[in-house]
C-alpha cells in the first residue's frame, strides 16, 4: 500500500511537490504524461495548476487522478 498524499503544489513546468503522510516530499514530474490518453485534458496550465487532494491521491476538475501508486513509484524523494 502507498502512502496518503497529503499535500499538492503545482509548477508552471508541469510537476507537482508532494507531500506524503509519511512526511517525506517527493517531486513528479507530469510532462512525459500529458501527450497520453486523459491526461490530454490537463495540458493547458490554467487547468494543471487546479490541482487538489481527494481520498489520499491527487486530481483534477476534469475528470483526470493519479492512483497512489503511480503518485509514489513515478516521483521522486524531493529535497526538504
Amino acid at each position: 500500500m502507498s502512502p496518503a498524499v497529503c499535500g499538492v503544489i503545482p509548477h508552471d513546468d508541469f510537476s507537482l511537490s508532494i507531500e506524503l503522510d509519511t512526511g517525506e516530499r517527493r517531486l513528479l514530474d507530469m510532462k512525459p504524461y500529458l501527450d497520453f490518453g486523459v491526461f490530454k485534458k490537463i495540458r493547458d496550465y490554467e487547468k494543471f495548476k487546479k490541482v487538489r487532494i481527494a481520498f489520499d491521491t491527487i486530481e483534477w476538475d476534469e475528470g483526470v487522478d493519479l492512483d497512489p501508486e503511480f503518485v509514489f513509484a513515478k516521483s521522486k524523494p524531493a529535497p526538504l
